[in-house]
């Protein structure tokens, strides 16, 4: 099954976003993450709806953020995304008679449940502005500057 990267890539973009002073387009966006302008559209239009983003036509528009860093969660942008699958494995429901499967799906359900509420209540706890914390650090640390046009690697 595949992953779902979609918060991994989102949260990436709006990190290059906060670098940024102007209005960054959906092609600049693409670029730096390696896809098409319209992933990033798509991936920017339920953060548009909860007032996270901003996009701007014509000429020097493109997407900017609008919001404060400290004050938005990985729970909030999860939540914009649709809030997608967290867990891949799930319970076999081929035999819905079959005490054996009751016993083995109540016993996952619960686990299921009790990780995800853990994933959910620390999405909850790290802000965009850690994140960008983080990054400075990382950055400072290796001398490095930020950059869309220049390899992620440094």
């Amino acid at each position: 099954m595949k992953r779902d990267s979609r918060l991994s890539g989102v949260l990436h973009v709006l990190l290059h976003m906060a670098e940024a002073d102007h209005s960054i387009t959906s092609d600049a966006l693409a670029k730096a993450m390696q896809t098409n302008p319209v992933v990033i559209r798509r991936l920017m239009a339920g953060l548009r709806e909860q007032g996270f983003v901003q996009s701007e036509k014509g000429h020097g528009g493109g997407w900017k953020l609008s919001c404060d860093l400290a004050a938005i969660t990985l729970a909030d942008i999860y939540n914009a995304l649709g809030a997608p699958q967290l867990l891949a494995m799930g319970n076999r429901t081929e035999a819905p008679g079959c005490l054996v499967e009751e016993a083995v799906n109540a016993a996952l359900s619960s686990a299921f449940d009790e990780a995800e509420n853990l994933l959910m209540a620390r999405f909850g706890q790290v802000t965009l502005a850690a994140l960008s914390q983080d990054f400075h650090a990382r950055l400072q640390e290796r001398g490095a500057i930020c950059d869309l046009d220049s390899p992620h690697e440094v």
